[in-house]
This record gives C-alpha cells, structure tokens and sequence, in this order.
C-alpha cells in the first residue's frame, strides 16, 4: 500500500508539473513557447530617427490596430507585438555614425539600422548585403550665422556674400553629408562660386571640413567659418542657447521645390532578413510608418520624447522642422541619384555602384516592396 501510494503520489507530482511547465510556455502576448527570432536594430543620437524613439516611448498609443514595441528593458529591448503575439525580440544599439552602423551590417551584428543615405550607399557599394527600405524622414537641415547678424533668408544671404572682400567661409560637419551636398547644389544651379581651395581668393563662397557637429559652435564663435550648415537639431540647438540664429531652411533653397524631400536618414535590413524573416521587417517598417505619422501629429510628445532620448533642450526639440516619413516620394528617388552622382564624382565607390547612374542601380540599392505595404 505505501508503495502503490507513492507512485500515485509521484504520477499527481508529475501532471501538475506538465501543467505548470506548460503555464510557462505561453506569454502574456499568447506565443507558444517556440523561442522568437532576436532583431538588432541599430540607430543614431539625433532627432532625425525620432519616430524610432517615440515608438520605443509610446508602444502602441502610435496606431489603433497596428503592430507596436513593448517594452523589455527602457531604450534596449522590446517585444515587436503584431496581433496580439509577440514576433520578434528587438535589441536597440546606439551607435555612433552612420559609418559606424555600415560596419557593424559588415560584422552581421545588426539586422537593420537608421542612418544616412551616403553610408548605406557606400557600405553597399562595399559588398554587405543590405538593402534600403525608405526614409524614416526629410528636410531638417539649416544653415545658421552668429546671433545678432541680421541675416534672414535667400536673398539677404546674396547681398550679404556680394559685400564681402573674401570669400565667405561656409562649415559643414561631413563631405557627403546633406546639408552640405544640398547646400552646394543650390550654389551651383544659382551660378554662385564657390571652392574648398583656402588659396583661392576669388571665389564668393569658401566651403570649410570641420568634420564633427560638434565643432559647429566652436568653430562659429572663434571665426574659424561665418557660419555654417548642418542638420536638426543643431540649428534648434544654435538659436535655443543664444548662440547662433537661423538663416533659412535649406528646404527653401532655389530653384522652388526642388530641395523637398531631400533624403538624409533612412530604414535598411539585410538581405538574410528579408529573406528568412521578411514578416518582421514588414512589421518592423508598418511601425515607423504609423510612428512618423504620429510623430508629425503630435509635435509636443515629439519633442519631449526626443529632448529626453538625445539629451537635448526640449525648447530646441520644438523648434524642429524636420518631418518624419517611410514614403520614398519622387523628389526623394530623385535626391538619392544626386547622391550617388555626387559620390561617384568624389571617387568614393570601387564597386558595384562606380560610374553608375541610379537607374542602373536603384534595384541593387532598394527595397520599396515592404514600406509600399505599410503606406496602403
């Protein structure tokens, strides 16, 4: 009897077990315990990828019926939530520039990634097979005098630059980054001369390398350059602290229109996901879509959310003007072939993007098939 009682007691230990151990297997979300795919997300500290942040920050306030991030860990990790069901865990990497991210593509550490156009470009061009999804945004790029100059606007810049006796020195923190690439194009298409030579003295305009956005104040306040062009937040930031004022909005640039929708930041995957997990991408991509959408609508959450990820005046965060989109337009296509003219004529590509035309290359570079989902 204490034998045959001891096995029944054993057998009750086991199926209450069973059912305890298949308790666990479940999530709050309802997924079987199957364990999720990990996606390594990298990004950039600038307000340019605030609707990854904002969707990070607000989980599933961004849209009605969506997919959403649920938090994990504040600012690491999230569950990427699609149907009631968690589908992929979703590791965020701070990483320092867009180079950088390109590198770590190269390393197989990330499977997708905001940052600038240029460096998707050349990490392409270098043979890591990623591909570029769309914008995560456009506009957003200043150019900004000292306080006090009295400068406003395209045309008061002209008379400004037609007073001087030299060359007007004009920073920019990268040579292929936007403000600078925009900047110079709207100089050419005005016939205005300009040169990086500091010998050549019968140029309007001198274009100076101060190679980090943090030499922009520096730089201005020592007269090291006149002023300065350079993406949000760092005009935000000029006009807050006192220091600097903006002149204009390259956006406003002549000809009328044409510096629209310029690209700067944008979404990539690599190919491995898109082919194994293109689910997760999809879901991925439809929550930057309605993140940006959200980030457009509602200004001041916008603006708290980014002060606080980015560590920057919530005052300067208002006074963005970038705008936030996943929709790769016809003025943003058109903008990314000036790009790859521009780069290819500084002899940046030896790869499969040297001396090409966008046309011949637009498939090798992009993937729109998922972000046109999301935009439906």
């Amino acid at each position: 009897m204490k034998k045959r009682g001891f096995i029944y007691f054993s057998v009750i230990l086991m199926i209450s077990a069973m059912f305890m151990l298949g308790g666990c297997g479940t999530s709050e979300t309802g997924k079987t315990g199957e364990e999720l795919p990990l996606i390594q997300v990298g990004y950039v500290h600038v307000d340019h990828q605030s609707p990854l942040f904002v969707a990070a920050k607000k989980g599933e306030d961004i849209s009605e019926n969506g997919p959403f991030l649920q938090t994990v860990i504040d600012k690491e990790e999230y569950k990427l939530i699609s149907d009631g069901e968690a589908i992929a865990d979703v590791e965020l990497i701070a990483t320092k520039s867009g180079s950088e991210a390109a590198t770590l593509f190269a390393q197989n550490h990330i499977d997708m990634a905001l940052f600038s156009i240029t460096a998707a470009m050349t990490g392409i061009d270098n043979g890591t097979p990623f591909k570029i999804l769309g914008p995560i945004h456009t506009e957003g790029l200043g150019l900004v005098f000292p306080q006090g100059s009295g400068v406003k606007g395209w045309g008061e810049f002209l008379a400004y630059v037609e007073e001087q006796d030299e060359p007007v020195k004009i920073g920019y923190h990268s040579p292929t980054s936007a403000p600078k690439i925009v900047f110079e194009g709207a100089l050419h298409r005005e016939g205005i001369d300009f040169t990086a030579d500091i010998n050549d003295l019968t140029a309007d305009i001198l274009m100076v390398d101060l190679r980090a956005t943090s030499n922009f104040i520096p730089a201005m306040n020592s007269n090291q350059v006149d002023a300065w062009v350079g993406p949000s937040p760092h005009p935000q930031v000029a006009t807050t602290t006192g220091v600097g004022e903006l002149v204009l909005d390259l956006r406003d640039l002549p000809p009328e229109g044409y510096w629209h929708d310029f690209p700067c930041c944008i979404v990539a995957a690599t190919e491995a996901l898109l082919t194994d997990d293109v689910k997760v991408a999809e879901q991925f991509m439809q929550v930057m879509t309605d993140a940006s959408s959200y980030c457009n609508e509602n200004r001041d959450i916008l603006a708290e959310v980014t002060a606080d990820w980015i560590g920057i005046p919530q005052d300067a965060a208002q006074k963005s003007t970038v705008v936030y989109t996943t929709d790769p337009s016809e003025n943003w296509v058109r903008g990314a072939g000036i790009y790859l003219d521009v780069l290819n004529d500084m002899g940046n590509f030896t790869g499969a993007l040297q001396d090409k035309e966008l046309e011949e290359v637009d498939e090798f570079l992009f993937n729109f098939d998922i972000v046109e989902k999301t935009l439906q």
